[in-house]
């Protein structure tokens, strides 16, 4: 019988492997070593933090024990990554949560005096269902190699009693994501509410946007408003990520963008590169969790000279149509937001003209704009130069049906946005 000792993943040998036992402890509990050499099975122990060492040897391992007891909370994140990648693998992993001292009902000859609790479970369960939960496993894993493995108990108990607990548990699985999926289209709805209603339309700017997430929620953000009555600001921010993590940091983007600050009776609109500045200073303070940086572009029109000046911050540059020329992208330097507090950022200076519109998009919206080469730069997509003269609305119109009849690859999907302006 294989040794019990604490092993490297360098040590593991080339042949089939029963039971992985992943554990910082430098044995398992005697129950669990004993049943496996009453059922004749082969077992290595291996700590959990060199189970990497040991990925390409997954084809080996029958069913993987994973030894949770005591866990220190950083090395949650760990678990549940080894416990992805087994999924992945299609291994069984049984997940030991916590060690009972009273023990439970069970028909074992010799009944163990503790007994286990296993992740997903509130009950604690015996080590003959512990056996169970090996078995099944075993036998699921060998079945392609016509390996018997011997039931602890007779199969038609056992048939019997993982059919009912699949049967409960796909009951409780459907209703948690029924639920789960109400709530992320509840937060959508949330989030939508923080885009603009209406965009600020006058005589001489019409608006136009797309709005397209990836998922319920989305890591994108628009907006455009009147700051008084010679000048707007607008912008489309970029989270870095996508669901419920992105989409609630977008709602702090949305409160931390100031546009203008008023003092006394009097008021100060920021320019550009400050209002980037002071949005960058306000996540890095803040040192959000996760998905802490964003990209954004913020533009500000002086709706009566038509001069805008703009700024970026690790974004897709703005893109100027004008008839008769190519799409111009309009370059300006910044760094993401919320890596360095104390970043700067620049900002650039046009004059527009009747029929002039200006493009902000977010990265997801890119593979439908165009393309960047190392050796020739961006490249506009053909299908995108054949819209570049249409009205902003139908512009955009026309856009939105490009990217929703677009075929990509599920993995690629992303959050699209776009926000345009058209001077009239």
């Amino acid at each position: 019988m294989v040794q019990s000792e604490l092993l490297s993943a360098i040590e593991l040998q080339k042949r089939f492997i029963d039971v992985l036992y992943l554990t910082n402890e430098k044995q398992m509990p005697q129950e669990i070593k004993h049943l496996l050499m009453e059922r004749n099975l082969s077992y290595k122990l291996l700590r959990i933090d060199k189970f990497g060492e040991a990925r390409n040897e997954l084809g080996l391992v029958g069913t993987v024990i994973v030894d949770a007891v005591d866990s220190e909370a950083a090395q949650q994140q760990k678990l549940a990554r080894i416990i992805e990648t087994l999924e992945m693998e299609n291994i069984g992993v049984i997940l030991i949560t916590n060690r009972e001292k009273v023990p439970v009902k069970s028909f074992s000859l010799s009944p163990s005096k503790s007994s286990f609790s296993m992740g997903g479970m509130t009950e604690a369960v015996s080590i003959d269902e512990l056996w169970t939960r090996v078995s099944v496993n075993l036998a699921y894993r060998k079945k392609s190699d016509g390996i018997a493995v011997k039931p602890a108990i007779p199969p038609k108990q056992i048939q019997t009693i993982y059919k009912n607990k699949l049967a409960e548990q796909l009951s409780m699985t459907g209703a948690l994501v029924d639920n789960l999926t109400e709530q992320l289209r509840l937060a959508g709805l949330v989030q939508q509410d923080f885009l603009p209603t209406q965009l600020p339309n006058t005589e001489r700017v019409k608006w136009a946007s797309v709005f397209l997430p990836a998922e319920w929620v989305s890591g994108d953000i628009y907006n455009a408003v009147r700051i008084d009555e010679k000048h707007l600001g607008f912008y489309v921010a970029d989270v870095v990520g996508h669901g419920m993590p992105a989409a609630l940091l977008t709602i702090f983007l949305k409160q931390a963008l100031v546009m203008r600050t008023t003092v006394d009776n009097a008021y100060h609109i920021f320019s550009p590169a400050e209002v980037m500045k002071n949005l960058n200073k306000k996540m890095a303070t803040q040192k959000l969790s996760g998905y802490q940086f964003a990209t954004c572009c913020y533009c500000l029109l002086n709706t009566e000279t038509l001069e805008m000046t703009f700024a970026r911050a690790g974004h897709p540059y703005p893109i100027l149509l004008r008839r008769g020329q190519e799409p111009k992208q309009l370059e300006v330097r910044g760094s993401l937001l919320g890596v360095f507090k104390e970043a700067e950022y620049s900002e650039d200076k046009i004059q527009l003209q009747q029929g002039d519109k200006i493009l902000l998009y977010s990265d997801g919206a890119e593979p439908f704009i165009g393309n960047y080469d190392d050796l020739t730069g961006f490249h506009f997509m053909k299908e995108f130069l054949e819209l570049k003269d249409l009205q902003i609305v139908e512009m955009m119109d026309r856009f939105n049906m490009m990217a929703q009849n677009q075929n990509i690859d599920p993995s690629e999907v992303d959050d699209i946005t776009t926000l345009g302006l058209e001077i009239q």
